[in-house]
């Protein structure tokens, strides 16, 4: 049985991003399997993760968390330790203790605008941490080929694309209520928003009355020019963060889910549109054809027009929402946290 230490602070926020819900899913099904784990957070710890096989520690949050966390990881002494969405512990940990860093993207490196704290401390520890880990992790093969092109130093042997799984195994089915475009990610120019918006905008009056532009997600950074314009735009409303019932809700009633990100390391809104049946409408770039394959409209989405002409195509062609959701079906079976935490433990052994 193996031993396995591993950071938890954001799947134990009530508001958790992108990476939180990776780590989430992933441990919910890590910790079925015959491991012990000693779980490391900064906050209460949800009650799903208080099992027979793993022990909790809280370290309080603050400067110094990484710093203890590295001290607490060293006297446990685990067989791994697993760093989900931070590059600061395995640099601290060197190789005695083997890391494996998860890396879900590159974000930090590219020209989009990010929060800078963050991009700071990547663009700082990604390679160091990389360098000295045992294994790494990519949630796509999209994140794999960024890391090996910016750094082609590192050993590519040890890093293998492990992907991510839905929010739910046997999810309702979607049953559209013919008036809802929704779109689920964090507000931040990298989400693209602005854009979407601006695309709901050119729609005909006739399709702009029939159809409301539905934002879910918490504020990131950059957003106050996005909130100026769903301000003056009717029929656009942002609801800001909302809890996993309630994204289930939307997921259950939208008529189509629409994400022209500019850059996503996998994308699990859209594993979850898809597996519901929902019609997608998604960027050409970064990880999203291949999450979604074939059961998806793509678009240019620094083209406004492009982003506008696929809504409206969307939204009138019944019979192509009918083929997509056929093919998003199917499409979302490829992907499983039974699988990915399969790939996770066959790299460790």
């Amino acid at each position: 049985m193996h031993t396995i230490a591993i950071d938890i602070r954001e799947a134990s926020k009530f508001q958790r991003t992108g990476k939180g819900q990776w780590t989430f899913g992933f441990l919910s099904e890590l910790i079925k399997r015959d491991v012990q784990l000693h779980l490391i957070s900064d906050c209460e710890v949800p009650s799903c993760f208080h099992t027979s096989n793993a022990r909790l520690h809280f370290l309080p949050s603050g400067i110094l968390w990484h710093l203890k966390a590295s001290r607490l990881i060293k006297k446990i002494n685990p067989d791994f330790y697993i760093s989900p969405t931070s590059y600061i512990v395995p640099s601290l940990l060197g190789k005695r203790i083997k890391s494996v860093v998860v890396i879900h993207d590159l974000i930090a490196f590219r020209k989009e605008p990010h929060d800078k704290r963050a991009k700071f401390i990547e663009k700082l520890l990604l390679k160091y941490s990389a360098s000295r880990s045992f294994k790494i992790v990519t949630v796509s093969n999209s994140t794999k080929s960024d890391l090996i092109q910016k750094y082609p130093n590192i050993d590519s042997n040890k890093i293998t694309t492990i992907y991510s799984g839905p929010a739910k195994n046997n999810p309702e089915p979607n049953v559209s209520d013919n008036k809802t475009i929704l779109c689920a990610g964090t507000l931040c120019p990298r989400k693209n928003q602005t854009r979407l918006i601006k695309a709901y905008n050119q729609l005909s009056s006739e399709l702009k009355d029939r159809f409301k532009l539905i934002l879910i997600g918490g504020s990131g950074w950059n957003y106050k020019d996005t909130i100026d314009l769903i301000k003056n735009s009717e029929g656009v409303e942002w609801k800001g963060h909302v809890g996993d019932s309630e994204y289930e809700s939307y997921l259950n009633s939208c008529h189509i889910l629409a994400l022209p990100s500019l850059y996503e390391g996998f994308g699990l809104q859209v594993l979850d549109a898809l597996q519901k049946g929902i019609p997608i409408l998604i960027s050409d770039r970064g990880s999203l054809k291949e999450v979604a394959g074939d059961a998806a409209i793509y678009i240019d989405p620094e083209d406004i027009s492009s982003i506008s002409k696929g809504l409206e195509e969307l939204l009138i062609n019944e019979s192509l929402r009918s083929e997509l959701r056929e093919k998003g079906s199917v499409q979302a079976k490829k992907f499983s946290w039974k699988k990915t935490v399969d790939l996770f433990l066959e790299i460790i052994n």
